[in-house]
């Protein structure tokens, strides 16, 4: 059993930068994939990004890429979602889920468990 837990949302002015971070419990955080997704009001959940249980390897979805970094310290069971040049598109509840195994999924069913997410309001 792995329990996430969402942390550096806020409000901040376009243009800006927040930092999101997700603090897992236990002991066998490195052999989970990780991933960031988001929801916007009144629309589907979306993946932003993943990274495997190495680190190695990252994605990162078309409209971030350039703005957005993952990463991961496996030392501190904590990944982090680095978020620049924020737009008010961006604005959503993100959350962090895990996935058994080396490598991430694409998918919301791909992973075995979820933070319950942290709120980002880009204003414009």
């Amino acid at each position: 059993q792995v329990q996430l837990v969402e942390s550096g949302g806020g409000l901040v002015q376009a243009g800006g930068s927040l930092r999101l971070s997700c603090a897992a419990s236990g002991r066998t955080f490195g052999s989970y994939a990780m991933g960031w997704f988001r929801q916007a009001p009144g629309k589907e959940r979306q993946f932003v990004a993943g990274i495997t249980w190495s680190g190695l390897s990252t994605y990162l979805r078309d409209s971030v890429k350039g703005r957005f970094t993952i990463s991961r310290d496996n030392a501190k069971n904590t990944v982090y979602l680095q978020m620049n040049s924020l737009k008010p598109e961006d604005t959503a509840v993100y959350y962090c889920a895990a996935r058994r195994g080396s490598g991430y999924g694409y998918t919301l069913s791909e992973y075995d468990f979820w933070g319950q997410g942290t709120q980002v309001t880009i204003s414009s």
